[in-house]
């Protein structure tokens, strides 16, 4: 197949659905900002501040630990809706992350970030719904490699960001109060972002809610959950391996992550259109494994060598995202979609915060963080093995067809009649 075919939309879109897909993408770098924030800079923070490897691993769990909040919020917009929910985070989760610019100690600043961060998680989760909801059932996986690709951009501001806190001791600060420039985003997404069509339907129509699959819901969870052990474990401390081991400045520590981070958006946008058009499990199962081990021997080399297997893990990574996450939406009924958003995003954050506890004091117990990468990395592998076993095949299904209680809502014309 061309590459030219790799980057067709597997579906066509209609204009409304190009309308609220670029929306989701301004939404993103907003999250995406807002969630990397803290991974990207508390390192330095702890400079300032004088605290320990272990104590930064407790700290990222704190802040991980805040998506409780998420919660409700996610409920509620199973209740009321999904845009007024993520306006209203696009709003404030930026100015509470930014307030950690002005934390007196690292106490105050994880405090901050532990309610900021879960705001831009349930955002994240809420953009999620929207595209699952919203897209064509052919491009549902290659919308969401989208996505990840307009991620990958607010993760690059907070990264490119980064030299900033080689000014001064306290100019970390400056990152925070950089979050500020996502209002704009919160203000165009009030005047132009519409509800979804599909809970549209279901609020004005008195029919019974569609049942949440508990099964379902246990598997996806405990697959993110051992992802994370590794994945949350390895992003935040590879700024500090980069900067102790390897001796980086800030600058160099921001031109590795986006040089070995910048091919996986390659990976985005063929990974989507492969989980579209071949099929979501295989491409998740083959390829999760090799990115964990690639990602974990960056830690165990130096030199070209470590930037080779880095660039090489970020694009299989990226590959094998849009496959894996479109799950997240698409085994649920729209009744109760964001609330398993949120769920699966708890458990993800859950495995991240035990991951970063127990890598921070190994790392600090044996001095070494290859070890620590490699034992981490047996999760991703545990997970793809659940995937194949456990996961059906949802391409070229409605959503309808794949949640059979919400086939009652079903509207009989088609998906690009209703997006006009």
């Amino acid at each position: 197949m061309a590459v030219t075919e790799f980057l067709r939309v597997p579906d066509a879109m209609s204009g409304r659905q190009k309308k609220i897909l670029l929306l989701l993408a301004l939404a993103s770098l907003t999250s995406a900002y807002v969630n990397t924030l803290f991974t990207q800079t508390v390192a330095f923070a702890a400079d300032e501040f004088g605290v320990s490897e272990s104590a930064q691993g407790i700290a990222a769990a704190i802040v991980r630990w805040g998506i409780i909040i998420s919660l409700p919020l996610v409920a509620l917009a199973d209740r009321t809706g999904r845009r007024r929910v993520l306006v209203t985070m696009a709003w404030v989760a930026p100015i509470i992350c930014a307030l950690g610019a002005i934390a007196p100690n690292f106490a105050m600043l994880v405090a901050t970030q532990a309610v900021g961060r879960p705001l831009g998680l349930t955002l994240e989760v809420l953009i999620m719904v929207v595209t699952i909801e919203e897209m064509p059932r052919n491009s549902r996986a290659y919308a969401t490699g989208l996505l990840a690709v307009a991620s990958g951009g607010g993760a690059g501001v907070a990264v490119a960001a980064l030299p900033i806190a080689d000014v001064g001791p306290t100019s970390w600060r400056y990152i925070y109060v950089l979050t500020l420039i996502w209002l704009i985003v919160a203000v165009t997404l009030v005047k132009h972002l519409p509800e979804t069509h599909r809970f549209e339907e279901r609020s004005h129509r008195e029919v019974v809610d569609g049942h949440l699959d508990v099964g379902r819901l246990v598997t996806i969870s405990s697959v993110v959950f051992l992802s994370n052990l590794f994945i949350a474990t390895a992003s935040i401390f590879q700024n500090r391996y980069l900067k102790d081991e390897r001796d980086f400045s800030a600058l160099l520590v921001a031109v590795f992550t986006i040089a070995t981070s910048a091919p996986a958006s390659i990976g985005l946008v063929i990974g989507g259109r492969i989980a579209d058009v071949r099929g979501r499990r295989i491409v998740a199962t083959s390829l999760v494994p090799i990115g964990a081990l690639l990602l974990a021997t960056s830690f165990a080399v130096a030199g070209p060598l470590m930037w080779t297997t880095a660039v090489a893990a970020g694009l299989v990574f990226g590959t094998a995202y849009p496959a894996m996450a479109v799950y997240r939406g698409e085994l649920f009924p729209t009744s109760k979609r964001s609330l398993a958003g949120g769920v699966i995003m708890t458990s993800a954050l859950i495995g991240g915060s035990i991951g970063l506890v127990a890598g921070g004091f190994i790392i600090e117990a044996n001095d070494s963080y290859a070890p620590t990468m490699f034992l981490m990395a047996l999760g991703p592998v545990l997970s793809s093995v659940i995937v194949w076993k456990r996961y059906p095949e949802t391409a070229h299904l409605e959503l309808e067809d794949i949640n059979p209680g919400d086939q009652v809502r079903r509207d009989p014309r088609s998906d690009n009649q209703l997006s006009t």
